[in-house]
């Protein structure tokens, strides 16, 4: 997670010693519960491999976009240590998106074994700066303690930066 600078001094992209660079927004994230079930089901039935897919929005989220429906895609790497969106579902649904006039409002994947946090690889293949990532993790020790509930996060990728958004689900 990126931190805010702890000393006096220049910031990267700022021109005012001491002063931060804006938080790239939103400042919360709201997902709706049958988009948040559908991407832990999805999860849940491709383990032991990452699982993938895109939530579809009316505008990004970071402009106030609303999350509309949730597309499944197939892992073309079947493997549980990376996923990569089948080219064919990514062709098909760009088409889909952009004559509907909408935008990706999310890009989804889980993570077998680790925190639903980006790892370097997630972060270098970030190529979609307005869209969210939002990660699910199966690992049991990342569950919530009372529910079980799996935990899920959501980000925004930006020049290899990572800032995390509060997930609200509704």
């Amino acid at each position: 997670m990126v931190s805010e600078p702890s000393a006096p001094g220049p910031v990267p992209g700022t021109s005012r010693p001491g002063v931060a660079a804006p938080r790239p927004g939103p400042a919360v994230a709201c997902l709706p519960r049958p988009i948040a079930d559908a991407i832990v089901a999805q999860a849940r039935s491709e383990y032991p491999n990452e699982a993938c897919g895109l939530v579809i929005g009316d505008r990004p989220a970071a402009a106030g976009g609303a999350a509309l429906r949730y597309e499944v895609l197939r892992n073309r790497a079947a493997s549980p240590y990376r996923y990569e969106i089948h080219p064919d579902d990514l062709y098909r649904v760009t088409v889909a998106v952009d004559d509907a006039d909408d935008v990706f409002w999310a890009i989804v994947h889980s993570h077998v074994r680790s925190p639903a946090v980006p790892s370097p690889t997630d972060i270098g293949l970030a190529f979609y700066p307005d869209a969210l990532y939002i990660l699910v993790s199966l690992a049991d020790d990342q569950a919530d303690a009372v529910s079980g509930a799996l935990s899920l996060r959501a980000w925004r990728i930006l020049d290899g930066a990572t800032i995390e958004v509060p997930l609200e689900i509704s």
